[in-house]
């Protein structure tokens, strides 16, 4: 209809101009005299009064024919049987004059043609195929910062995936008899991705560029949660057993773990094994529990009996939904483990070398037969403060391993090596940040880099102040057999040492720290011929960066 209208208003301003021209030209060419001149303007009004009747009956013919044409495009539209024809598809502007005759009037209109410059929504059939819809586009992936990791996100938030690493670099140096030499150490550089897979499934690849020996993979997992309660996780990962094993690399209270770390289920791997464990929160967390089966052997080597290792740990928080501030963060646990080594596969018995490499308090033997682990754990936290205290037994059997013994004492059994080992530490943070159970502080006042996640402003970082100590005790029976078939002795160790550990920690942000630690390592029964009891001071500082 806007069309039409537009056809009508231009008809309008063609015929207008053309009949004042006319009017106009009828004016004389000279005038003789007044009188004549009177007379010639009445006679031009009168002609000029025809000439406007005449063209409105014109505009209103036209109007006519307008809303004639505009009934009959609303009916053929309602039929479906019209087509309205884009201009590009009409005859040339010589056949397309037309001559639209209106009674009493004599008005021409030359190449006019009805046309739309965009049709109606209502016109059901149009000759000319719709244009077709644009491709819709796709939802770009979601990439960004979490306030711990990068991340990538699908669109639908079903899929995300976040790189993750951190590098340990140190410097160590020692005093006392046979201690090794001063030296710069990289002691990790770990690169890994972690992610989830909806709602339920999460995993995880963690590589060491540092290692020296066995595999290069550390961690590579999946873990399904199903509820928090019930949760299955595969792969390779650390054994659930004892406290430290929970606590990550980056969230160590000093450079180095304890020495009950020594007695930790694939010690000589970081602790890490092949194989599979059922796992939950109960209770949001009051009640958190552990049960696995693993390879025994660490990643470096394949089982050698047919009996998997087994470990079941339990963790309590009984005032965690309480309101008290002063017991609601304190947990206590324990942990045991089962396993079987076999003697002719060479297995031995744990390594001796102090975590800080000062020395090797005692030696390896062969063993045979059952495993058996024990822990029990506690932590403390309240608000800047922690304390954390741990003991571990381990008892490896050494069934009819003498024959491996010096001497050949045939398949005797020998006793068991028992080994137990201790530790309690404590930190304050002097900046008043919280102290998290597993994790970095968040410091207050970052003194550069990135600021902190819910920071307030630059400063000195965050300063902490540590303290541990830690002893290990591991006996060897000694056995004396003499008799008419098997003559022979077997000498025993009861070797103990003893660490005083102070540490100062410094946060300049939240991503990167300093760890300073003084160590006294006292030597109490050497089992090297030669070595006497003595005090080894390890001095050992790390630099740590992760991301």
């Amino acid at each position: 209809m806007r069309s039409l209208t537009a056809f009508f208003v231009l008809l309008v301003s063609f015929v207008a101009p053309g009949s004042l021209a006319h009017a106009q030209g009828t004016e004389p060419a000279g005038k003789t005299g007044g009188s004549a001149a009177q007379s010639a303007t009445k006679e031009e009004v009168n002609q000029l009064r025809s000439e406007v009747a005449a063209q409105r009956q014109t505009i209103e013919e036209l109007k006519a024919l307008v809303e004639k044409l505009a009934g009959e495009k609303v009916k053929s539209a309602d039929n479906g049987s019209a087509q309205i024809r884009p201009v590009a598809a009409t005859p040339s502007s010589d056949a397309n004059s037309q001559l639209i005759d209106a009674p009493g009037s004599a008005v021409h209109l030359m190449n006019a043609v009805l046309k739309e410059a965009e049709p109606e929504p209502a016109a059901a059939a149009v000759d000319q195929a719709a244009p077709a819809a644009p491709p819709k586009k796709d939802t770009p992936l979601t990439a960004g910062w979490n306030g711990e990791h990068f991340f990538i996100k699908s669109p639908d938030g079903q899929f995300s995936i976040s790189p993750y690493g951190y590098v340990n670099t140190d410097y160590r140096a020692y005093k006392g008899d046979g201690a090794p030499s001063n030296t710069f150490f990289l002691r990790q550089a770990r690169f890994g991705f972690q992610g989830s897979y909806g709602s339920h499934f999460d995993f995880a690849l963690l590589s060491d560029a540092a290692a020296t020996t066995g595999s290069v993979v550390r961690d590579v997992y999946l873990n399904v949660r199903i509820r928090p309660e019930f949760q299955f996780q595969a792969g390779q990962f650390k054994a659930p057993f004892a406290q430290e094993t929970g606590i990550g690399d980056t969230s160590l209270d000093f450079v180095e773990r304890g020495f009950q770390s020594m007695l930790y289920p694939s010690a000589a791997s970081a602790y890490r094994s092949p194989g599979a464990a059922i796992h939950g929160d109960i209770d949001g967390g009051v009640m958190q529990y552990w049960v696995g089966a693993f390879n025994g052997k660490g990643y470096a080597l394949a089982n050698t009996t047919n009996q998997p290792e087994v470990v079941g740990r339990l963790r309590f928080y009984p005032w965690r939904k309480t309101k008290s501030d002063w017991l609601k963060q304190l947990a206590v646990g324990g942990s045991v483990d089962f396993a079987r080594s076999r003697g002719l596969s060479g297995d031995q018995s744990f390594a001796g070398t102090l975590p800080d490499n000062a020395y090797n308090f005692f030696p390896q033997f062969a063993i045979n037969g059952p495993i058996q682990r024990y822990n029990g754990e506690f932590t403390y936290l309240k608000s800047r403060f922690s304390l954390r205290g741990e003991y571990d037994e381990l008892n490896m059997s050494r069934n009819n391993v003498g024959s491996e013994q010096s001497g050949g004492l045939g398949f005797i059994s020998l006793p068991s090596i028992i080994a137990r080992a201790w530790d309690i530490s404590t930190t304050y943070l002097l900046t008043g940040e919280k102290r998290p159970e597993n994790g970095t502080p968040r410091v207050n006042h970052p003194m550069f880099g990135p600021d902190t996640p819910g920071g307030k402003g630059r400063g000195f970082g965050a300063w902490e102040l540590a303290f541990r100590y830690t002893g290990i005790q591991a006996n060897e029976p000694q056995a004396s057999l003499q008799n008419y078939y098997v003559q022979g002795f077997v000498p025993g160790f009861n070797d103990h040492t003893d660490e005083f550990t102070f540490g100062l920690n410094w946060y300049p942000n939240y991503w990167v720290k300093y760890v300073l630690n003084v160590g006294i390592d006292q030597l109490k029964e050497p089992s090297v011929i030669g070595t006497e009891p003595q005090n080894f001071f390890v001095v050992m500082q790390r630099l740590q960066f992760r991301f």
